[in-house]
């Protein structure tokens, strides 16, 4: 399968409408380590609330925005009514190995067990996505205080074990699309026209089946398949999961 150009990944997105606790509708808060994450509001109206070391923001989502932020940045997906987004993600192929921490309360956080069993949806999946929505819902209420370096250290620290299948996957994918783009810049510059006599044409069908992802219910675009150095086996000589139990 061709991957979706310049190591990108792309999924459409239904916004959860289910309330939380603060009266809001909508999906759970969560991080992103490396990848920076796009929206374009396709539909219906909404926000996006984010917090940073620079403070919490409130930013309105209306059909034809394109809203975008990069990695530390705690986002929170609100929905007023019907909101739809088409999501670009930054190094395609991470976000799906677990590049993104739940805002979960300080006790989850700290337990990496803990944390690993109320990120997986299991049994009802639409129970446990709201459960976990929940969770994540009041620890970011809680971080909204106060907080958010002790954040980032647990986020580090519940990632670590993953950050070497991480690096293959982004030196194989996201860079190897960077430097190819570079290899055709250098040809055309010896008026090398080889690569213009292989273009082509690839289609990427709407996936039938919906999943419970962080936010709403995802139409996944496929990835393509990994190189057989994907992934790197971890110390316990596993490999490391993919996809994520979290975007299920």
């Amino acid at each position: 399968m061709t991957p979706f150009p310049g190591g990108v990944g792309i999924s459409g997105l239904t916004v959860y409408d289910w309330e939380a606790a603060d009266g809001l509708c909508g999906g759970a808060p969560h991080m992103h380590l490396v990848c920076s994450e796009a929206y374009v509001v396709t539909g219906g109206a909404g926000s996006v609330q984010t917090l940073t070391t620079s403070g919490f923001a409130d930013t309105p989502l209306h059909p034809g925005d394109v809203v975008w932020f990069t990695p530390g940045t705690i986002h929170r997906l609100v929905n007023d009514g019907g909101l739809r987004l088409v999501v670009l993600m930054q190094n395609s192929g991470l976000p799906e190995a677990g590049d993104a921490v739940f805002t979960f309360p300080a006790p989850l956080l700290a337990d990496p067990h803990a944390y690993r069993k109320a990120a997986a949806l299991t049994g009802d999946h639409a129970a446990a996505a709201r459960r976990r929505r929940d969770l994540a819902v009041e620890g970011f209420l809680a971080l909204r205080e106060g907080g958010l370096p002790q954040f980032h250290i647990a986020a580090h620290r519940l990632k670590s074990e993953l950050l070497d299948a991480w690096w293959t996957r982004w030196r194989n994918g996201p860079l190897a699309a960077a430097l190819t783009t570079g290899r055709q810049l250098e040809r055309l510059k010896a008026s090398d026209l080889t690569h213009l006599g292989h273009g082509a044409v690839s289609r990427l069908e709407r996936p039938e089946r919906r999943r419970f992802g962080m936010c709403g219910r995802l139409h996944t675009y496929p990835l393509p398949d990994p190189p057989t150095t994907w992934p790197p086996r971890g110390p316990s000589g596993s490999p490391h999961p993919h996809p994520s139990k979290e975007l299920s």
